[in-house]
Parts: C-alpha cells; structure tokens; sequence
C-alpha cells in the first residue's frame, strides 16, 4: 500500500501548493526574505483567509526563551478611527474625526505564551484598553504570528541580517564604484586649452562650424586629459574582484555556473553542494521556524474550511526538506528510472513475473508530482478487463467446435 500512501500524500501536497500559489502568499514571502537579508528579522502574520501581512523590524517587538522560543511578541499599527468598528470605537473611546483624514490611533497587539506552554493568547489593545472580541488563543504549532531570523544569536531576542556578515565588502564596493564614476563624470568632461598669446582666434575657433577652414596654429591648441587610467584600472580590478565575492556569497547563477559552451551537470551540482555546505544553516532556521509553521496554518486553515481532510497527528506529520535534499522526489524518479534500466535487459517476461507494473507506474506518477487519478487504471479495472479479455478469447476459440457440431448434426439428420 505504499504506493496508494504516497499518492494521497502527493494529492494533499499538491492541494497545499495551489492553496498557497491562489492566496498570493509568494508575494508576501519575498517581501519578508528581503527583509530578512538586510535587517534579519520580520514577522508575519497569516490572516484566516489564507493571506499575509509583514510586519518589519520597526513595527513589533519580541521577547525569546534561552532556547530561541517565541515567548511574546507586541506589534504596533497605526490605524485610521475610520477603519475600527463602531463598538470597538465606543468602549476604547476613539473619536473619529471625520473631517481629519489624517487622524490615527496607535493599535496594540500582544500575543504571549501561556504558563502552560501550550497555547498562545492573543488580545489587543486602544488606548489603554482591550478592544472587545480580540481575545483568542491558537496551540503553540499552529500560531499563525512567526517571528523569524535569518541568523539565530544565543541568548538574543533578534537574529542577524545576512548582509552584516559582509558588509565590508559592501561598503568598499561603495566607495569604489563612487570613485569610478565620479572620475568617469571627470574624465567626460572635454576643455580646450589655449596659449596665451596665440595667433589662433578663440572666438573664431568657438564660432567655426564643422568643416570649416579658420587660421591659426595647431600647437596653440591642447585638450585636458586625466592620466589617471592606470589608477582607475586598480579601483575597477578590486570592484570586480569584490563583485565577484559578493555574487558567490548572493548564490548569484553567474558564481555558479562557468563560462563556456560545454558545462557539465556535474560542475553545477559540485558549486550547488558548496553553496549548500556554506548556506546550510540558514536552510534549517528557515524550514523549522518559517516553512513549517506556514505549511502547519495553512493545512488547519484549510482543513476548518472543509477543503483538506484532517490528518492523524499522531501518525502523519508534515516535514519539510531543504536544499538540495528538497529535489528528493526528482532523486526517487532518478533511482526508478535506474532501476528499471538495469532489469531491462532480463526480458520482459521476467519483469511480468516479479514486478508489479501498477505499483510502478503509481510511484512515477507520484515522483513526477501528476495526479494520476482517473489515468492510471486501478487494479480492480485491470482485472476485471483482463477476465472479460480471457472470457473472450476462450469464446472464439470455442466457436469453431461449435459451429463444426452443429454442421455435424444438421447432416447427420439430412442422411436420417
């Protein structure tokens, strides 16, 4: 039944990512990942509905256990009178001014850890007082506030941004690249230097158009120049240089992939491995406290709105692979087309015998990530056909006996 498993699995990831690919969570993602780079912490908050907010350094605060665990989290937003709800309103005593659209209210909200360490209780707060129906909870793993980093610090509340670890590199590349242009703005700059006291005219060289023929001395005449190319071919070697570093650092497709014509797959899954090996770290933060708690949301979310079947928790758990481990289903039709390559060669007669063809077809379809419901044909039609397919055969293979006893008997009773 492994099979039959791991096609229901398959269909039940494919329901997650046309979930997540319909509510426009991508675009969110890569609002946060920036963020993440730079600053290194962002939070987002998955709405009911399946969409996200993200919340920048600058707008929440956060408080971790020695361990990294989430223990409270308070945002702040600055919100229009006109956007609350006329209860809310009445008991915070908010006036909305409606002739001053300008007019905002700062709106709390906290969510901390119970004692218990089970469950997260979330309220919020205007002026000082509970806004009425903002209270609620939500278990530890399906929170949908997550409070990520990019690079986890012991003991510290915030990550690191990834940028912090090079920017050296950036800031030289900065001044470098200012250098270089602002001699590059010089050296465009085009000035005629005339001698004192030269028979050339300037007024007539200014005034002359192209082509013309005017009297003067051509030594009487220099344009400025900049001998300055040596010291910007250093500045532009050590920009490159550190272009180069940085595009590597980025995983950059140039870093990884050579120049040239003929680039073996090898090559790229040798700097891919070191990418990988350098990068490993911000693999795992990244599935364990963003990745996974997004996929547990959704599945609940989806699973209240009647669109996903409930999964037993205490057998089935959703799991999420990074880099180049997450090509896992790619690796699973790599070693199936392998297999069947290498018994090939014993006929088909044996792979008939000892292969159930089914079951094969199923895991490909699944490794190749098709829904092969209603495409593959299930055991149960197979052998109903192939009985009806026996049924047949011994049929026509009997009519000619019986048409050849009937002919028989028809003669038998004519010589009667």
């Amino acid at each position: 039944m492994r099979a039959q498993i791991e096609q229901a699995f398959g269909q039940i990831e494919r329901s997650v990512m046309n979930e997540i690919e319909t509510s426009a969570v991508r675009v969110k993602v890569f609002e946060a990942l920036k963020q993440l780079i730079v600053a290194g912490n962002v939070l987002c908050f998955i709405t009911p509905d399946g969409a996200m907010r993200v919340f920048p350094l600058s707008r929440y605060v956060v408080k971790r256990d020695p361990i990294g665990h989430v223990l409270e989290i308070i945002t702040k937003e600055n919100i229009s009178p006109m956007a609350i709800p006329q209860k809310a309103r009445e008991v915070c005593g908010v006036d909305a001014d409606e002739d001053n659209p300008e007019n905002i209210v700062h709106l709390f909200t906290r969510i901390y850890l119970e004692d218990d360490g089970r469950n997260f209780t979330i309220y919020q707060e205007l002026n000082g007082k509970v806004v009425p129906d903002s209270i609620g909870t939500y278990p530890v793993d399906e929170c949908p506030w997550l409070a990520l980093r990019f690079v986890s610090v012991e003991n510290e509340d915030y990550g690191r941004g990834f940028i912090e670890e090079y920017q050296g590199d950036l800031q030289a590349l900065e001044g470098l690249s200012k250098a270089i242009l602002e001699g590059a703005a010089a050296s465009s700059k085009i000035l005629y230097l005339l001698k004192p006291n030269s028979t050339t005219n300037k007024k007539k060289m200014v005034e002359a158009p192209n082509g013309a023929v005017i009297e003067g001395n051509r030594d009487d005449i220099s344009i400025l120049q900049l001998d300055k190319y040596a010291d910007f071919r250093v500045a532009y070697d050590q920009s490159q240089e550190l272009t180069k570093r940085l595009s590597f650092s980025f995983m950059l497709n140039s870093s990884v992939q050579r120049s040239g014509e003929r680039v073996t797959a090898e090559e790229i899954r040798y700097m891919a491995g070191e990418l990988e090996d350098a990068l490993g770290g911000i693999y795992s933060i990244l599935s364990q406290e963003f990745q996974l708690p997004l996929v547990r949301v959704i599945m609940r979310q989806m699973t209240k709105r009647g669109r996903m079947p409930p999964l037993p928790k205490d057998l089935v758990k959703p799991m999420v692979t990074t880099g180049l481990e997450a090509l896992g289903r790619g690796h699973d039709l790599n070693k199936l087309t392998s297999f069947i390559q290498q018994l090939s060669p014993l006929g088909p007669e044996v792979l008939a015998q000892y292969m159930n063809i089914g079951d094969y077809i199923t895991r490909v379809g699944t490794s190749l990530g098709i829904d092969t419901q209603g495409l593959v044909k299930p055991p149960e039609q197979v052998a109903q056909e192939q009985q009806q397919q026996m049924m047949m055969q011994t049929a026509q293979q009997a009519a000619p006996e019986v048409v050849k006893g009937a002919v028989q008997h028809y003669v038998n009773q004519g010589n009667q």
